[in-house]
């Protein structure tokens, strides 16, 4: 009787570990469609591995308005990347997590053309903080973002 006991709470304290350990990985999950800081855009976060990913997926304004056509990643570094739609680029670039609600990588800002190193913070179970640094992280932008349909 004793021994079934002592194996009864065995398993319990075992459980209850493994669900600890799983509650912050469940509550924390980046994985949806994000409405920008600046409510112009949206980014859809999908799990590319290890790590998560967002691309544009929607635009308040798609269109240039003195052409009339998609806007297009004009600003880009890379010349050849300059005539592509701005929809369906990718934003958030293989970012890893690096702790409870925080994923490290890169993020493309397609107003300047430019790559930064950065991070994604859950802030709530719909909020988040985006975050691009330069110089090693000495100088940095965020944005808070929303979690939407």
């Amino acid at each position: 009787m004793r021994i079934l006991r002592i194996a009864t709470l065995a398993i319990i304290s075992t459980l209850v570990l493994a669900l600890s350990l799983l509650a912050p990985a469940l509550a924390a999950n980046p994985v949806g469609t994000w409405l920008t800081g600046d409510k112009k855009g949206k980014v859809k976060i999908v799990n590319c591995g290890e790590a998560i990913c967002g691309s544009l997926v929607w635009l308040q304004e798609p269109n240039d308005p003195e052409t009339h056509q998609p806007k297009t990643d004009k600003h880009n570094a890379d010349a050849s990347k300059q005539g592509r739609p701005l929809l369906g680029i990718p934003i958030v670039l293989s970012m890893k997590p690096s702790g409870a609600e925080i994923w490290q990588g890169q993020v493309y800002n397609a107003e300047d053309g430019s790559t930064y190193s950065g991070s994604f913070t859950m802030t709530g179970a719909n909020s988040a903080q985006l975050k691009g640094c330069i110089m090693g992280g000495l100088i940095c932008k965020s944005q808070t973002w929303t979690r939407t349909n």
